[in-house]
């Protein structure tokens, strides 16, 4: 499979929480807050997320972690 269309798969809430330690509550404060990848409805129970858009999201952390001055990463 391509990196682009890996990068395009959608995810399920049981692999989102393999990539990001959050509850299911927290990730929907997130969401709400337009901090974090928004969810694709697929069907009338089923949610799931772009995996590219979640990795984007990942990276962007790791970017501000690697940005601050080692004295604040305490806070």
């Amino acid at each position: 499979m391509s990196e682009d269309l890996e990068r395009r798969r959608i995810i399920d809430k049981k692999e989102l929480r393999r990539l990001v330690p959050y509850t299911a509550t927290h990730i929907g404060r997130l969401e709400r807050a337009g901090t974090f990848p928004r969810r694709i409805r697929l069907g009338g129970n089923r949610v799931g997320w772009i995996l590219g858009e979640v990795l984007d999201w990942i990276d962007a952390r790791k970017r501000e972690r690697d940005m601050r001055k080692p004295d604040e990463l305490a806070a």
